[in-house]
């Protein structure tokens, strides 16, 4: 696919696809993406910075809390320790990592699609070249989910997992507008932290919760 001319490519697309660029408007990318849920993205977490509420060295034991969390606990996206992180912050991926040549199908809107290209005349590119430019445009505008270490503070257990975003440093789409937004989310167990109010006094308790984080990107209108 890289031989294929970037100006060809966006010459075809935008001829075949009948694009019209119109400020504030995007239902002619509707076709390629659909629209994330309205769910997403997940909403961070306000805690109550009360020292009083965070748990003491004695309810840390990391044998019991292991046992509590049985199953749940996985080390690919769970660390009780602080991890080395290879993509510490956005501005260290490297693009040709992230946008390598999509796994799994192709989408439908994609493979579908037929090209026409006009050089004096119309007429339809070979099979080859429809499925290079079927592909150059699944590549462009395939999201994907950049996953980073996230410390989620003393009142969860483990206290470190990794989580998704959607890369964001260029438009997925041609001609340009559209952006990688979440599009679907899964979730993790891990333990939290719990205090209420009693007549006794303040009972705090480790208690298991789903927490969830984003597992698919799409790419989709930026409002």
């Amino acid at each position: 696919m890289d031989n294929v001319p970037y100006f060809l490519a966006t010459y075809v697309l935008i001829f075949s696809l009948g694009f019209r660029i119109e400020e504030g408007m995007c239902q002619h990318y509707y076709l390629l993406r659909p629209i994330p849920s309205d769910t997403l993205p997940i909403v961070e977490l306000k805690e109550d910075p009360d020292p009083i509420l965070d748990p003491k060295e004695r309810d840390l034991n990391e044998t019991e809390l292991r046992a509590m969390l049985g199953s749940h606990f996985d080390q690919n996206f769970m660390s009780i320790s602080p991890p080395e992180d290879k993509y510490a912050g956005q501005d260290d991926l490297n693009e040709s990592e992230l946008f390598k040549r999509p796994t799994g199908t192709m989408p439908k809107e994609i493979k579908a699609m037929e090209f026409e290209i006009q050089h004096g005349k119309k007429y339809k590119p070979s099979k080859k070249l429809r499925r290079r430019l079927q592909l150059w445009l699944w590549s462009y505008a395939f999201c994907p989910v950049v996953h980073t270490w996230q410390d989620l503070g003393n009142r969860f257990w483990p206290r470190y997992v990794k989580v998704g975003s959607c890369y964001n440093k260029r438009s997925c789409s041609v001609p340009e507008g559209m952006v990688c937004k979440p599009a679907k989310s899964s979730h993790f167990t891990v333990l939290r932290w719990r205090c209420l109010q009693k007549k006794g006094g303040l009972k705090c308790v480790w208690i298991p919760v789903q927490y969830p984080i984003i597992s698919e990107c799409k790419c989709s209108c930026p409002n």
